[in-house]
């Protein structure tokens, strides 16, 4: 069985879990990606497991998302099977300053439960658009605060359906960076450990990191969040203003004029825009400062449906 036929199989054995042909623009925060073969979002650790028994034994390419905020999908959309680790990944615990989150739990609903129990430390991450999973693959953060900072351990399911629990330690966490990136490994949840606060403080940074976003970057624009890593000693955003990119369009996609270091989907903006544009961008960087800005999105998928598959990993 390959091909079409497993993914009709897929999508039989999952009713109402699996899509085929699934635009992956409803699935991303860019609003931007053609299809993918088959997206399945498990509503259980069966189904979770059912469907990465059959990505092994069929061995299909198997690409891991969660908000889908990180990611640009390529046009030709992602072959194989797109596993989303959803709503129904999203328990949340908190006893003792310490907080377990399910994979799929989005960082709001992290920072607001933290709010709610009086636990601190958990501020930096207000209205990144992310989950608990993909902030800890790609140790999301902000102004220098970092995932890194709370995680305890992260509780992992391999494609044999084993977990694994691995320490803070022994993720080999750096700049927007683990060693999950590229393994056959999935954030099932994630403890953390925050420490007491009065709610009143803590919401009022909140509300001061809210204010700040709301100000300083597109938060009501489609996005995936800042394209570029920081430099280091640099502003990635200062550097792409300083050599002429803010408001430098390309059909639909268009620096933001707000933060120079997002790109915004005016409404029908497709991936090869958004690349014209990214290449665009470096280009005047590297004109202007002599320096090559690297990419913090990660590039999903192919340029046409049936193509040779450009990037696979989780």
């Amino acid at each position: 069985m390959d091909g079409q036929p497993i993914y009709q199989f897929i999508h039989d054995s999952l009713p109402g879990q699996a899509r085929l042909n699934e635009p992956m623009k409803f699935h991303t925060t860019w609003r931007i990606g053609g299809p993918a073969d088959v997206l399945v979002e498990p509503v259980n650790m069966e189904n979770l497991r059912l469907t990465l028994d059959l990505v092994r034994k069929h061995n299909l390419p198997l690409t891991v998302i969660g908000n889908g905020s990180n990611i640009l999908v390529r046009d030709g959309g992602i072959r194989g099977v797109v596993l989303k680790i959803g709503a129904r990944f999203s328990k949340v615990t908190a006893e003792n300053n310490k907080i377990t989150a399910g994979g799929g739990t989005k960082l709001v609903r992290l920072v607001n439960v933290a709010l709610s129990k009086g636990i601190g430390g958990f501020e930096f991450l207000a209205g990144i658009p992310g989950t608990v999973g993909g902030a800890v693959v790609m140790n999301a953060g902000v102004n220098g605060a970092a995932i890194c900072d709370v995680l305890e351990y992260a509780l992992l399911i391999d494609l044999s359906g084993e977990t694994i629990m691995r320490t803070s330690e022994e993720l080999g966490f750096g700049y927007r960076m683990s060693n999950l990136q590229g393994a056959s490994l999935i954030v099932l949840e994630a403890c953390c450990l925050g420490v007491s606060g009065e709610k009143k403080d803590i919401q009022k940074r909140i509300e001061e990191i809210l204010e700040k976003r709301k100000n300083t970057q597109p938060a009501t624009s489609a996005s995936a969040g800042s394209v570029f890593k920081n430099p280091p000693g640099s502003s990635a955003g200062f550097l792409i203003e300083q050599a002429g990119g803010k408001g430098l369009r390309i059909g639909d996609a268009i620096v933001s004029t707000v933060h120079s270091n997002f790109i915004v989907n005016l409404g029908k903006a497709t991936a090869r825009e958004v690349l014209d544009l990214i290449e665009k961008v470096k280009e005047l960087v590297i004109q202007r400062f002599a320096i090559e800005l690297t990419l913090e999105v990660k590039i999903l998928g192919e340029d046409h449906v049936g193509g040779d598959i450009m990037w696979k990993g989780l």
